[in-house]
């Protein structure tokens, strides 16, 4: 009953963040009409984001164990609550960017704590994935639902109204019901605790497992997964509304597939990772990836040769390529049980921040790299271009699944 407990919490946890990361798309929209400010200075709100999350995770992955993972989801909870129920009372700019800040150093302590607790609560790798990826489809599943729950509380007839932030009451109240699960569960913490150990020693601790061979053949395998990800995830809507000539709301709203096809991914890969070798999995994944983009980008040459007025007469490309995202999403799961399996307990709260660090890495860079491409060679072209990661990553897996087996067969 316990463990039922505190996994509810860590869905509502991922559902609840996966929400207020991602409204930082809606919010860049608002404060433009709300505030009045330039595009350029609404653009930071996203770094507010990013730069709290890296910075928190270098900050306190080194520590957590000492705080402990529960007293630490406790915190970020607490945290975040409180500012969603004060953020739609002080509508500013400034209290935007500031709600931005404390729901990336928030989300890094949530992530590094959901991690780490996983191993705490699972008895096997199989299991260990498996609840990795429920936990993963369950933050898609919150990015779905994003579009509908700000639109519900969004005005059209009158650009300056702020009631789009009554959003955030609903999700504070989220948090609310997962603090109270987690703070009326027990999780014992006994086999990852650092008593006798100083500060210098955890921070030691951290960079000790980074030069491990298969730490470090696992970032790359996260850096090229994220990039892959990022780069298709941020630019869709604009290759629909670009390459497929769908209407700008139509184009927003297509995107919806691809969070869906994920959490769908995920939630499938729950059940499939079970009983299947990841690896045999994950390659598979990775070639009909490829195979999707071989297809869809075809499709895309000939659209818009009509006018499109809604969903029942768009291209089949825009339905075709963000099925990628059932393929995609098994993976960045996956291989971040599989290097958490691998290592000792009490290392989970060390790896959970350099996976967090490597991911954001990875992600700024996809984007960046796409966006030149898209915008020097067209749309067509940088969702080509994705092959050469995909291509890279098979390698990298294949690499480390026999450093993750070499590893797993010393350390016993």
């Amino acid at each position: 009953m316990q463990s039922l407990r505190i996994k509810i919490s860590l869905f509502i946890n991922y559902f609840a963040f996966a929400i207020l990361l991602n409204s930082s798309g809606i919010a860049i929209l608002q404060v433009q009409n709300n505030f009045g400010v330039s595009k350029g200075a609404a653009s930071w709100i996203d770094p507010c984001k990013d730069f709290s999350i890296a910075i928190a995770s270098f900050l306190l992955a080194s520590f957590i164990t000492r705080v402990g993972y529960k007293r630490a989801m406790l915190v970020a909870l607490g945290i975040v609550s409180t500012v969603c129920f004060i953020i739609p009372n002080v509508p500013s700019f400034l209290s935007i960017k500031l709600l931005f800040v404390a729901i990336g150093a928030c989300f890094a302590l949530i992530k590094m704590s959901v991690y780490s607790t996983i191993g705490l609560i699972t008895k096997n790798e199989k299991e260990h994935i498996s609840l990795m990826n429920f936990i993963e489809s369950f933050f898609m599943i919150g990015n779905l639902c994003l579009y509908f729950i700000f639109s519900i509380y969004t005005s059209d007839k009158d650009p300056l109204s702020t009631s789009w932030m009554n959003a955030y009451y609903l999700i504070g109240g989220l948090s609310v019901v997962a603090f109270l699960l987690l703070f009326s569960a027990r999780l014992d913490e006994s086999a990852v605790k650092h008593e006798n150990k100083s500060l210098f020693d955890e921070i030691g601790g951290m960079f000790s497992i980074f030069i491990k061979p298969v730490v470090i053949t696992f970032i790359f395998a996260a850096f090229f997964y994220v990039l892959i990800e990022q780069s298709i995830q941020n630019f869709l809507p604009t290759f629909n509304r670009e390459v497929l000539k769908l209407p700008t709301t139509l184009s927003i709203q297509m995107g919806s597939i691809l969070a869906g096809a994920t959490a769908l991914g995920r939630f499938l890969a729950g059940i499939v990772m079970k009983k299947l070798n990841w690896l045999v999995v994950l390659l598979s994944c990775l070639f009909l990836a490829a195979a999707i983009i071989l297809i869809a980008m075809p499709l895309a040459k000939n659209a818009g040769q009509h006018e499109i007025t809604g969903w029942l007469n768009a291209p089949v490309a825009a339905y075709v390529f963000p099925l990628i995202g059932i393929l995609l999403a098994p993976i960045y799961p996956a291989i971040n049980s599989i290097i958490l399996s691998s290592l000792p307990k009490e290392q989970h709260g060390y790896m959970s921040g350099w996976i967090i660090i490597f991911s954001a890495i990875g992600g700024t860079t996809g984007s960046l790299l796409t966006g030149y491409v898209f915008d020097k060679y067209g749309g067509q072209t940088a969702f080509y271009t994705a092959l050469i990661p995909i291509t890279i990553l098979i390698v990298i897996l294949i690499l480390f699944k026999a450093i993750q087996k070499k590893y797993t067969e010393n350390k016993n």
